[in-house]
């Protein structure tokens, strides 16, 4: 972490100052390869037959009337969860306008409490700040989270959003816990959202979420599986924003 051009707060031993310009190239760096796992899970030549995957996704459901499935792949003692939805007649920049950290976090749970940008590194970067209250679902029970958003346009006009947590350390130091609170990680999490004909777009949400606290690592699996199920939410707030130029 020597890059980061870090310095230890001189109140908390176990948070860093860090500059916006290191934040920013750290960032960016750190933020590649959850890039690169959405793409890979999005690619569907991955498939094998309608059992699993190459790649270790495992079918839990598939919807067909709806296009929609939903696929879970090991990572440690956490599974991170995926789902694919074809969305009709909506446009890959109406999804988009509502695929962002806030706009799913609102999803999530309606016991949010604060979901604010801290700061924007880059007109494609920012650090957002969701905390959730006492009375939320047990996943976000007074809990908060810091995470990065990067927003990047694929040579083939395919749409990424990656979101995750960062670093406690560097969190800490942008935004000190509140003595209450539990900070979650977002291990990692974003949106890929293909362009299709007749203002139609294929949407891929990944998942993996670490709420922190004791909680039955059964649960939280269980509970990342509905997780997934925000596109749907994010589906009829997309059906109500305008087409912009067609798209």
């Amino acid at each position: 972490m020597s890059n980061l051009a870090a310095a230890p707060c001189s109140t908390n031993t176990h948070s860093w100052s860090i500059s916006d310009e290191s934040l920013r190239r750290f960032v960016y760096f750190a933020s590649e390869s959850c890039i690169q796992e959405l793409l890979s899970a999005s690619d569907s030549n991955s498939r094998v037959n309608g059992n699993g995957y190459n790649d270790g996704w495992n079918k839990v459901l598939t919807v067909p009337e709806n296009s929609v499935e939903i696929s879970k792949r090991r990572s440690g003692s956490l599974y991170i969860f995926r789902s694919r939805w074809l969305l009709r007649s909506i446009s890959q920049q109406q999804f988009i306008t509502v695929a962002n950290a806030i706009d799913a976090a609102k999803q999530w749970d309606s016991d949010l409490i604060e979901a604010k940008y801290i700061k924007d590194l880059d007109e494609n970067l920012s650090i957002i700040r969701l905390r959730y209250g006492v009375g939320s679902k047990p996943l976000f029970k007074n809990r908060e989270f810091i995470v990065y958003e990067r927003r990047e346009t694929m040579d083939d006009g395919t749409l990424v959003v990656a979101v995750a947590s960062l670093p406690k350390e560097i969190a800490a130091g942008l935004h000190p816990k509140r003595n209450n609170a539990i900070r979650g990680l977002l291990l990692q999490s974003g949106w890929v959202v293909e362009k299709l004909e007749h203002d139609s777009c294929m949407v891929t949400y990944v998942v993996q979420l670490d709420p922190a606290g004791w909680l039955p690592k059964f649960f939280v699996n269980r509970l990342n599986t509905k997780l997934v199920m925000i596109i749907d939410n994010l589906r009829k707030l997309a059906l109500a924003c305008p087409v912009v130029n067609g798209n």
